[in-house]
């Protein structure tokens, strides 16, 4: 099933869609160019959420993980 998308354009675009008719199937590349742009858009919001979610996380004193790392070999 589809749904109608209906939107306003300046009046010379629209005069210079209807010119090229016949030679770009207008839909075709818009539903693709939509396309392209929501899975854009989705993987933006995607990397933001994983983003706040790494901020939220506790961050170690820069070599704390090496220190640990060598007290464990030592241990050994």
């Amino acid at each position: 099933m589809s749904e109608v998308l209906s939107i306003r354009i300046p009046r010379e675009l629209k005069r210079r869609i209807d010119k090229l008719k016949g030679f770009v199937d207008w839909k075709n590349e818009i539903i693709r160019f939509l396309e392209d742009r929501v899975r854009y858009y989705e993987r933006v919001k995607i990397i933001k959420e994983v983003h706040k979610l790494l901020e939220a996380h506790p961050t170690f004193p820069r070599g704390s993980v090496v220190k640990a790392v060598r007290e464990d070999r030592v241990s050994h």
